[in-house]
């Protein structure tokens, strides 16, 4: 009987799968491939014999040896794409990434407080029709005191509160207050005048939790006919409102400053307040001296004015709950995310 029968084909169909299923990745197949479909297998060998075999037996030997060949090499095919479709997913486990997680991005930066601040109190202004006005911080001291209505011995002037400039016979300094800027404005511009004077000052002042020798103040100035402490009151009523909240309060207390008669301090209602709703100091005002008419060329018979100015650095202070002035000027960038990172 001839080797090439049904038993001998099954045996040998069972043999090939046991190889291939043994083979735990597609190089451990490949390596296989020889004994098992190969040249080296025993289903080759055996088709190579069938040309030994009488004539009348050939014809079902090639039926059962071709029969087993494709049995054998579809088994391996399939068993060929399963391994070569895990080695796929292996790789692409290794080279994924996990978009869900949180990538390690560069920090971005953020806007000072006080810059959001001055740009909040301005946009106040200008939607009441206000000017913005600027001027240099190395002022005269013509401007920075002689023409705010300041006696030479006033003690604003001394060393100890102003920076003066070399040489001393120029008459420089770093100015103490925005108001030069309203000095220069009603010499520059026509009547009615109304505008707001942001701006870094100098002072003399050691820096610690509540002084530093540079902060900003914004000033503003209203030159009209017929301008009262009424309407002086009304306008800081609605800026304090745009600062602190609807319901927000202002009172003003007598005081003296030489560029304002009558003069006084203006308190705030800040209702959200840490610790409780509060009135807070927050600046001074009053009517234009008719002085510093006067100096500027104006008629305080024909013309009125109103002056107010504020801390932009103490307004922070206590509308934000900060509690140190040194934390505005240490360029922590974790102080300044406090408020958001906005353009």
């Amino acid at each position: 009987m001839s080797e090439i029968n049904p038993d001998k084909i099954a045996q040998l169909i069972a043999e090939a799968e046991q190889l291939i299923n043994s083979a735990e990745d597609i190089e451990q197949l490949k390596a296989l491939r020889s004994k098992i479909i190969g040249d080296d297998s025993e289903i080759t060998k055996l088709n190579a014999s069938i040309k030994n075999l009488p004539n009348e037996q050939k014809a079902e030997a090639g039926k059962l040896v071709g029969q087993a060949k494709a049995k054998i090499s579809s088994d391996y095919a399939e068993v060929e794409q399963k391994l070569a479709a895990e080695q796929k997913d292996q790789q692409l486990k290794k080279e994924s990434v996990d978009m869900s997680a949180y990538a390690n991005l560069s920090q971005q930066g953020a806007r000072h407080p006080l810059s959001l601040m001055m740009e909040q109190v301005s946009d106040a202004f200008v939607g009441m029709g206000w000017e913005i006005a600027e001027g240099p911080e190395l002022e005269s001291e013509w401007f920075n005191f002689d023409a705010l209505n300041f006696d030479q011995d006033h003690p604003a002037r001394a060393m100890q509160d102003t920076f003066f400039v070399s040489p001393l016979d120029a008459k420089l300094v770093l100015r103490t207050h925005t108001s030069p800027v309203q000095v220069r404005s009603m010499l520059d511009r026509d009547i009615p005048i109304y505008v707001l004077c942001p701006g870094r000052v100098f002072r003399t002042d050691e820096l610690d939790s509540t002084h530093t020798p540079v902060f900003h103040q914004v000033e503003g100035l209203a030159i009209d006919k017929g301008l009262t402490m009424a309407d002086l009151k009304g306008t800081l009523e609605h800026f304090a409102r745009k600062m602190f909240g609807e319901e927000a309060e202002i009172r003003l207390r007598p005081s003296y400053f030489p560029f304002t008669e009558p003069s006084a301090e203006l308190d705030v209602w800040h209702p959200q307040a840490k610790g409780g709703p509060r009135w807070v100091e927050w600046g001074g005002c009053g009517m234009v001296n008719p002085n510093v008419l006067k100096a500027s060329g104006i008629d305080p018979e024909e013309y009125s004015g109103f002056a107010f100015g504020m801390g932009i650095e103490r307004t922070l202070m206590f509308r934000n709950g900060v509690l140190d002035m040194r934390d505005m000027v240490e360029g922590d960038m974790r102080f300044a995310r406090q408020f958001g990172v906005r353009v």
